[in-house]
């Protein structure tokens, strides 16, 4: 049988992720529910929206505008902050699950992959029948959904899973091009970016225009970049995922204390213990960390964590201690 590629995207990810773990933690308002953003400060209007729900867009609000314009569109807005370490969490969770389907995956960002479908297909019935088994088993697992696009590339793949949202799966084979992907704006095809503009001066303005357009004209015009948009607009495209080895599980230690930690003193001996571990433990598995994560845990028994990545990985006791002491000065709120 011809490649089958899946694209799967979670619906507006970081707003999703925050809403299921505040339902989680004991919250009962869905945040999806209303609108609200991901991103900012509601007292200093400061930040970019990262992220918006269904009925903030009814505002017009974009992904990416500051936070004050998206509050004077809607003043009832409500702003939740972003927990990277949490959507980390998520996205690993989310990888592992489809992991249990193949290993033949390509993780394209934090919130999105490639699955090559073509090795399993002889267990399902059909495509389709696939997609809405791994749709349903992400949402009744984790609570949050997906946008599905099958087709034999990635390209259309991604193009298929940027229909219409949320939580629907789409097709895009060769013989579905001409309707469902030439009258699209130029602007929705992927990698043409700030061509767009460019593309419109020259009488460009539908995916479809572009694809008729001579290549040759496209090559003058934008160099290779024209033969690439020229290739995307009539559904050329690698049909190669290019798996990866799963993640390994993050290396830690932690520790509970028989005193409560009082001084920034008291808790550097702790995080140099900890960092020493942590450490060793990289360096006998042969491994480099790129990301360091940091959790207190009060004596109320609240948790709260930070997360940054580094700039060159390491496995070197102190460059894990100097991060996380000040991973930590920025948690802690000196109790």
């Amino acid at each position: 049988m011809h490649r089958i590629i899946f694209h799967i995207d979670v619906n507006s990810a970081f707003l999703s992720w925050s809403a299921v773990d505040r339902l989680e933690h004991g919250e009962t308002l869905d945040i999806r529910t209303i609108p609200a953003i991901i991103g900012g400060d509601s007292a200093t209007r400061h930040g970019v929206v990262l992220a918006k729900s269904v009925p903030a867009k009814a505002y017009k609000i974009v992904t990416g505008e500051p936070v004050a314009n998206a509050l004077r569109k809607c003043p009832t807005l409500m702003l939740v902050p972003p927990d990277h370490a949490m959507y980390q969490r998520k996205s690993h969770a989310l990888m592992e699950l489809l992991h249990t389907y193949t290993d033949d995956i390509e993780q394209l960002s934090i919130d999105e992959c490639f699955l090559d479908f073509t090795p399993i297909a002889h267990r399902y019935e059909s495509p389709l029948a696939a997609a809405k088994i791994i749709s349903a088993n992400i949402k009744s697992r984790f609570g949050f959904t997906v946008n599905i696009g099958i087709a034999p590339n990635k390209l259309l793949a991604k193009m298929a899973s940027d229909f219409t949202k949320p939580d629907r799966i789409h097709t895009l084979f060769p013989d579905e091009i001409a309707k469902k992907m030439w009258p699209l704006p130029v602007d929705d095809l992927y990698m043409v970016g700030h061509s767009s503009a460019r593309l419109k001066a020259l009488g460009i303005r539908t995916i479809g225009e572009l694809a008729a357009t001579d290549p040759d004209y496209l090559r003058q015009e934008f160099k290779s970049h024209g033969t690439l948009m020229w290739e995307y607009a009539n559904g050329i495209g690698d049909d190669h995922v290019h798996s990866t080895k799963r993640e390994a599980k993050g290396i830690g230690n932690s520790t509970t204390l028989k005193e409560d930690a009082r001084t920034l003193a008291d808790a550097k001996k702790v995080l140099l213990s900890l960092s020493e571990s942590v450490s060793i433990r990289l360096r006998k598995e042969k491994m480099l960390a790129q990301s360091i994560t940091v959790e207190i845990r009060y004596h109320d028994f609240t948790n709260t964590s930070h997360q940054c990545s580094l700039l060159s990985a390491t496995n070197t006791t102190d460059a894990l201690y100097k991060t996380a002491v000040s991973l930590f000065q920025q948690l802690w709120n000196s109790e």
